[in-house]
């Protein structure tokens, strides 16, 4: 069957542009990555010890979650210290140990920030708390006096971990030591132990401005932006009767109509119109270095519209498009998300950043496997239904593909080039996340997508660990998904997506074209990116046009029918 013209709806970008527009980023959580010291925790040295691995999939750039000082109330995004590396990771200097080597390797490195919060044990909270009410100290933080002479908190809000987004400085034992009544109480969108900081205060704005400088002048080439769309609140923060799920940011206020995706962008302490000249000002700081630094978005946010004001040419460079992560695996929505990514983006001149799979998650080879196509649970217990592996699975590979050929920037989570499923009958006595007990154990949270990476097949800890020290235990699962299992055997997850970043670059498809190929019926999904035709079949196989053979394909090809569940890069036969 011969094809018809395809429907172009976004045109290639020049190869001379910055690396950042079609990089493949992979994110290392370090504490789960690779533990050299022995004490069940990943490590930076570690993580320097296992970067070929990241050099020989043939990605980018690394994007490091947080390693600074933190008393890890929530897995180091309560920082303590900005401008140190907690000793749990190691030190400054394995820092600039683990950035010499990657460079050495081909990577770049992007750091995580977290300007929304502190931890409640960062030395600017703890003299809030001693300095008292309408202290410069406590202008840093958003306290305010609670209603009924101080007995209510001041506002309705709720945290995105449950409960009460207030915390009474009375309930804080070191503040109520004098005995002196406080009436104030502080504002947690997080954790009890996250003080939101107050971004109105121009000392707040200098020294985060300053930390991004202290980690550029250690020649980071980025950073991925936690909350970003957070950092500012309405004025008067008024009661608000909607409410914020356990996905950081994503509004539960009412369910989707017609697939679409919870907006995250609601309410008056999300994506308020202050933030753009926050990231106004950063994007000069990035300016004054060379090497095309960027600024990466973790913003919940829709509609799509929306969030490409995050990315316009004077703010950040990149946002995380959750719309495509969260769609249903279905044609229609699928299609109708692309195109509405691509056309928002191409509107402010920024790519679409793609992404399937990270640490706040269920990873895509466990979420694709449950019965409905559109389930995003938080967290999987062993009590809840379970995921169908094979079928997670298959339809995980068929993702990556469709992913890793569309035009811009993707990024990986760590695990995921193994297929790695989340531990769905973990301990609840094991789990870690706050959203765990904050939920009153009806959350499982995001352990389950965060458990240590299986290096070697029959090492202590799949390879994790020197000693089989792990924070939290690997399902036997992993074993056979093991990096050594996989490495060169074919058809394995491993191996197809190390052939994957090779075709995409050869044929340059993070800088190329996207065009719909709508006659091979309402079932598939089909486009064209430069000399590539993409296929991703859902529930039923078709047979490729004519003059088309595979080049890549997500599950074994025998001819040119592409089966169900299956996605296929094909060229043109010669």
């Amino acid at each position: 069957m011969p094809m018809s013209h395809p429907r172009v709806v976004h045109a290639a970008t020049p190869a001379a542009e910055q690396w950042w527009r079609d990089a493949v980023i992979y994110q290392v959580y370090p504490r789960s990555f690779a533990d050299a010291s022995g004490d069940g925790v990943g490590d930076l040295p570690g993580i320097t010890q296992r970067l070929p691995h990241l050099a020989e999939l043939g990605v980018d750039a690394l994007w490091l979650s947080p390693f600074y000082r933190s008393p890890q109330a929530d897995a180091g995004y309560d920082v303590a210290d900005y401008r140190d590396v907690d000793p749990l990771f190691g030190t400054l200097e394995d820092f600039d140990a683990l950035r010499a080597r990657a460079t050495e390797l081909g990577l770049r490195v992007i750091v995580d920030l977290v300007p929304n919060h502190t931890s409640d044990e960062h030395a600017w909270f703890q003299a809030a708390l001693a300095a008292g009410p309408g202290s410069p100290e406590r202008a840093r933080y958003l306290f305010r006096e609670g209603k009924d002479g101080g007995d209510s908190p001041p506002n309705n809000w709720q945290s995105i971990f449950g409960g009460p987004a207030w915390t009474r400085v009375d309930q804080r034992a070191a503040a109520a030591a004098d005995g002196i009544r406080d009436r104030e109480w502080y504002l947690h969108m997080f954790d009890t132990r996250q003080p939101d900081l107050d971004w109105s205060n121009p000392e707040v704005r200098a020294e985060l401005e300053d930390v991004l400088r202290f980690w550029l002048d250690r020649g980071v080439d980025g950073f991925r932006v936690d909350v970003a769309h957070g950092m500012v609140k309405q004025p008067g923060l008024p009661d608000w009767d909607g409410a914020v799920s356990m996905v950081e940011g994503a509004s539960d206020a009412g369910a989707p109509e017609d697939g679409a995706t919870p907006t995250g962008g609601s309410g008056p302490m999300f994506d308020q119109d202050g933030v753009h000249e926050i990231y106004r000002a950063w994007h000069q700081v990035l300016a004054e270095y060379d090497g095309d630094r960027a600024l990466v978005a973790e913003a919940w946010v829709e509609p799509l519209s929306r969030l490409a004001r995050y990315v316009r040419p004077d703010e950040m460079h990149q946002a995380f498009n959750f719309a495509y992560l969260t769609s249903p695996w279905l044609p229609g929505p699928l299609k109708a998300v692309v195109t509405e990514s691509l056309e928002a983006s191409d509107g402010v001149g920024a790519p679409t950043t793609w992404v399937l799979s990270n640490h706040d998650v269920v990873r895509h080879a466990s979420r694709m496997g449950l019965a409905a196509p559109d389930a995003r649970p938080n967290g999987i217990r062993a009590e809840d239904p379970q995921p169908d592996a094979v079928l997670g699975l298959r339809r995980a590979r068929s993702a990556t593909l469709q992913m890793l050929a569309l035009p811009g920037s993707a990024y990986l989570y760590q695990g995921e080039e193994l297929g790695l499923p989340d531990h769905t009958s973990l301990d609840g006595d094991l789990r870690q996340d706050p959203a765990w007990w904050r939920s009153g154990y009806t959350e499982a949270g995001r352990d389950g997508c965060r458990i240590p990476v299986p290096w070697e097949r029959d090492a202590p800890a799949l390879g994790f660990s020197p000693n089989g020290a792990a924070w939290l235990p690997q399902p036997e699962s992993y074993r056979d998904l093991a990096v050594d299992a996989q490495r060169g055997q074919p058809g394995s997850t491993l191996e197809m997506y190390r052939a994957a970043l090779v075709v995409r670059k050869a044929h340059d498809l993070g800088r190329g074209s996207l065009a719909w190929v709508e006659d091979l019926g309402e079932e598939v999904l089909a486009f064209v990116n430069n000399d590539v035709l993409v296929v991703t079949t859902f529930d039923s196989p078709v047979e490729l046009p004519a003059g088309y053979e595979v080049a890549l394909a997500s599950t074994e090809i025998d001819g040119t029918t592409v089966p169900a569940t299956t996605t296929v890069w094909a060229t043109r036969t010669r």
